[in-house]
């Protein structure tokens, strides 16, 4: 019974780094994924991202039948409607923007949807979660977002700090996002929000992407879908049901230089281990549930066997983030 209310929800995951191919997007469609938001940006400046917006389009064409670009909310109810994989292009940084505000606009109109103001470090926008001192959204940063409100860009604080993230929240005229995070309170990991946090971004009508990455997560690859249901109940108290959704932080198929490039760029001669240590420096082990993304399933049956209605499990599993995406 779950598998049919799954295959009638719009699913939404609001954030995947694979290293895309028409496998991974097969898989993406036979777990019943709708949309994905996919970073197509780390560290990378104004040429790279624009390579790297063309080897999507070149995707695109290729794997037409399974995958179709999302521009605008309304491609994501066409996507599901055409039985294919939207995909939303992100940032997880603002290098694409150099230190040219110009170019917010012009990466909007090439559909960069959302952005970090951050990746872990200080940037000229705002502080990472990271640094020792946290000296909030800068001169700079105040007026990009601005400029991202202005266009339609989402202003994305998944690797931002306390201050910053909640300076965000307020000088920004539309709500923001944190694309994929948990509660403190469930893991205390530098990525993921505190409560107060948690709290200002639902009153504000913004929105949380639970994150599945184990790193994340309460007794790493070992936390149990209970436990994860568990947090999202726990959340959906904190901020309201209508205020959270799913972002998984999947990296499928990804190699090993792929994560030291996330967490090094170029601004490190040292090796930085993120969230892992030099003994644990490798990819975490997959959960058991959710290895891939065909197993969106288990999400949708793990929240319907907390208690969650129907409904709520639809606004979880991707209304939410529909709804959201509608206002901007």
């Amino acid at each position: 019974m779950h598998l049919d209310i799954h295959r009638q929800q719009i699913v939404i995951d609001g954030l995947q780094y694979s290293n895309w191919s028409r496998e991974i997007f097969e898989q993406l469609q036979a777990g019943g994924v709708t949309m994905v938001h996919a970073t197509i940006v780390y560290h990378e400046q104004i040429r790279e991202t624009l390579l790297r917006i063309g080897e999507w389009n070149r995707m695109f064409e290729q794997h037409g039948d399974l995958i179709m670009p999302v521009k605008s909310a309304d491609d994501i109810r066409l996507a599901k409607q055409l039985g294919k994989v939207g995909i939303m292009f992100g940032a997880q940084n603002c290098s694409p923007i150099e230190d040219d505000i110009n170019m917010v606009a012009i990466m909007r109109e090439l559909n960069l949807m959302i952005m970090q103001l951050t990746y872990n470090n200080q940037s000229l926008l705002a502080c990472g979660c990271y640094e020792a001192e946290d000296s909030g959204v800068t001169r700079f940063g105040r007026q990009v977002i601005a400029e991202m409100n202005r266009v339609g860009m989402i202003v994305d604080m998944s690797h931002s700090a306390e201050r910053s993230t909640l300076e965000a929240i307020e000088i920004s005229s539309r709500p923001i996002v944190i694309s994929h995070a948990n509660p403190n309170s469930f893991h205390p990991a530098k990525r993921n929000k505190s409560d107060t946090v948690l709290k200002a971004l639902g009153e504000s009508g913004g929105l949380l992407g639970f994150s599945l990455y184990p790193f994340h997560l309460k007794n790493g690859p070992d936390c149990t879908l209970e436990e994860f249901c568990d947090m999202v109940a726990r959340t959906a108290d904190l901020m309201g049901v209508d205020q959270i959704g799913i972002g998984t932080d999947l990296c499928q198929q990804q190699p090993l230089e792929v994560l030291e490039w996330m967490r090094n760029g170029r601004w490190s001669k040292e090796m930085d281990y993120g969230e892992g240590s030099k003994s644990n420096a490798d990819w975490p082990r997959p959960l058991e549930w959710f290895k891939d993304s065909r197993d969106f399933p288990n999400l949708t049956k793990g929240l319907l066997d907390r208690g969650f209605s129907e409904q709520d499990v639809a606004k979880v599993m991707g209304l939410n983030w529909l709804n959201f995406l509608m206002r901007h």
